[in-house]
């Protein structure tokens, strides 16, 4: 299923909304939205919320697998990226005008059977091994300018385990790709 432009616009804007209505102490205040059966609104999906403010991370938070209709999964998603990952305090009011709200809507997860055949730029990362977990959505090694071999060691890193323990017996890589939409700098 796709995420359509107008979707996109709803999504970002009930995130930002989201946030802003934590902040302000009051309840959120949504637009109202045409939503058909198949619409991806409606459609259960995992998903991140990322916030940046200028080049910077400033949060993200996400689940992989989908639990509730994608509206329901963003709005919760954007208050845990606002105001709940462990690695920045919680998100000031002054810095709600600061920060680029982007969404990655997920496909499912695939066990990758050769971790030679992830693609960079195009497949998200998902490690579970020794009992730890790690992911890195599709964007990040292209930000970063990761080749394959880098992108690899990283998502043992980010999952608390040795570089190329991916490869170790016990290990699961899953990879999955996103549709990456985000507010204009």
């Amino acid at each position: 299923m796709r995420i359509t432009q107008e979707e996109q616009r709803l999504l970002l804007s009930e995130a930002r909304e989201t946030i802003a209505a934590a902040l302000e102490g009051r309840p959120p205040v949504y637009l109202l939205s045409p939503e058909s059966g198949d619409s991806a609104l409606t459609q259960p999906w995992g998903a991140f919320v990322t916030l940046h403010i200028g080049k910077n991370l400033r949060g993200c938070i996400g689940c992989m697998t989908p639990a509730a209709p994608l509206k329901q999964t963003i709005r919760t998603m954007a208050q845990e990226a606002a105001f709940r990952d462990p690695r920045f305090p919680p998100l000031a009011r002054h810095e709600l005008g600061l920060c680029r709200i982007e969404i990655s809507g997920l496909s499912p997860i695939e066990l990758c059977p050769d971790p030679r055949s992830v693609k960079v730029g195009v497949h998200g990362l998902y490690l579970v091994h020794r009992g730890r977990t790690g992911v890195l959505l599709p964007q990040v090694p292209v930000e970063q300018g990761w080749d394959l071999e880098a992108y690899l060691d990283y998502i043992c890193v980010k999952a608390g385990v040795p570089p190329k323990s991916y490869d170790e017996p016990g290990a699961k890589l899953y990879t999955f790709t996103a549709t990456v939409f985000g507010e204009s700098s």
